[in-house]
């Protein structure tokens, strides 16, 4: 077998347990808000697009929004395209950027693209998808949006980017002990290195994710689950 041949089978590999790490996390852990729901699928896609690219992740989304949709969604098909939707769209802007600029700052970046970028797309397919989904009107979803769709969508984005934030190194550095990813995307990754700045960035997104958490539990009148 070539080694071209090797790290094609090493990137399914790799792809393969993206897609079933975002599918486990959708199952153990949920925070319901009203009729939304939080889960750490985005930012499993999303470390996907800073590894692999754009392309990959988009296709780790279609995949598992798939799979939810026919195994324990209850939303049917707007459930499916909103899930898939809000996944690539916030996997492809911070995967995108963090390609493209191989540092710390770079991921920064990104995942600050991702957060404003998703919420403004979340709000305008809320306006085209929820009053059919709930069967009601654009006028009743538009009042919900400062008092639910904004906050919530805007928290959402940002635990999304504090949670890769403080597992992209790890599962990085767990997949390269493992020799799972090819040795291309190594290389390029070598850029992102856990020093003092690292640290002081994983206890930022540590106390982000805290809050965040908080808030949509305890202002938005939230519950959370383990399955």
């Amino acid at each position: 077998m070539t080694k071209n041949n090797r790290n094609h089978l090493r990137q399914l590999a790799a792809l393969a347990l993206f897609c079933a790490l975002a599918y486990a996390v959708t199952l153990v852990f949920h925070i319901k808000v009203s009729f939304l729901t939080f889960d750490a699928k985005d930012a499993v896609v999303c470390i996907a697009a800073m590894i692999f690219g754009v392309l990959p992740s988009t296709a780790i989304a279609l995949v598992v929004s798939t799979i939810e949709a026919i195994s324990i969604s209850d939303t049917a098909f707007w459930g499916w395209l909103m899930n898939f939707i809000s996944t690539a769209v916030f996997a492809a802007v911070a995967g995108g950027i963090y390609r493209r600029v191989k540092k710390m700052w770079g991921a920064i970046l990104g995942l600050g693209l991702a957060v404003v970028i998703f919420t403004g797309v979340m709000m305008a397919m809320n306006l085209i998808i929820t009053p059919i989904y709930m069967k009601t009107t654009v006028d009743v979803v538009m009042g919900l949006i400062p008092t639910l769709l904004l906050p919530f969508n805007l928290i959402k984005a940002l635990l999304n980017a504090a949670l890769v934030l403080a597992f992209y190194k790890p599962i990085v550095t767990a997949l390269r002990k493992a020799r799972v990813l090819p040795a291309r995307e190594l290389a390029e990754d070598a850029g992102y290195r856990m020093n003092a700045k690292s640290v002081a960035v994983l206890c930022v997104a540590a106390a982000v994710a805290a809050g965040c958490v908080l808030a949509m539990i305890y202002f938005m009148n939230g519950s959370f689950s383990f399955a």
